[in-house]
């Protein structure tokens, strides 16, 4: 995991539109940034719907999300258009997003980082419980912006 205060690393990858996405783009708010092995499999489809069911909190605050696994823009497309997932997932079949974020494994590792505006890791989550994951999330940013 990375350390806290560190500045994040940077990336450049596709959603499942083709839309490339960098670090950059979300300068100056919220970036929950979450990895996660496989699409369409139970625990990948539990926390992303309870992503997408919670995701006007994310709005609400400010807050962006991304999703990253290392499968295909092809792939993302049919997950997100089956679960009807409003906010990005991001292909990195390379693996090099999920290197630099030391979620690589076997498969990749379920781990999400929570990163601030001035693009410095705030908060790392290695233990996702993937149903519950979101509204940790938006407690945590809640609590940060108080």
């Amino acid at each position: 995991m990375l350390n806290l205060g560190v500045t994040a690393p940077d990336f450049s990858a596709p959603d499942q539109t083709g839309k490339i996405h960098n670090l950059a783009d979300y300068a100056g708010k919220w970036l929950l940034l979450y990895f996660y092995p496989k699409d369409d499999t139970p625990g990948c489809t539990a926390e992303a719907c309870a992503i997408r069911d919670n995701y006007a909190g994310f709005n609400k605050i400010g807050a962006a999300v991304l999703g990253v696994s290392a499968d295909t823009v092809a792939s993302h497309a049919d997950f997100s258009k089956k679960y009807a997932f409003s906010f990005p997932i991001l292909s990195d079949p390379g693996k090099k997003i999920i290197s630099a974020y030391e979620a690589a494994g076997m498969m990749t590792k379920r781990v999400s980082y929570l990163i601030d505006p001035e693009g410095k890791i705030a908060k790392t989550y290695d233990k996702v419980k993937p149903a519950e994951h979101a509204a940790e999330v938006l407690t945590d940013l809640s609590e940060i912006n108080k």
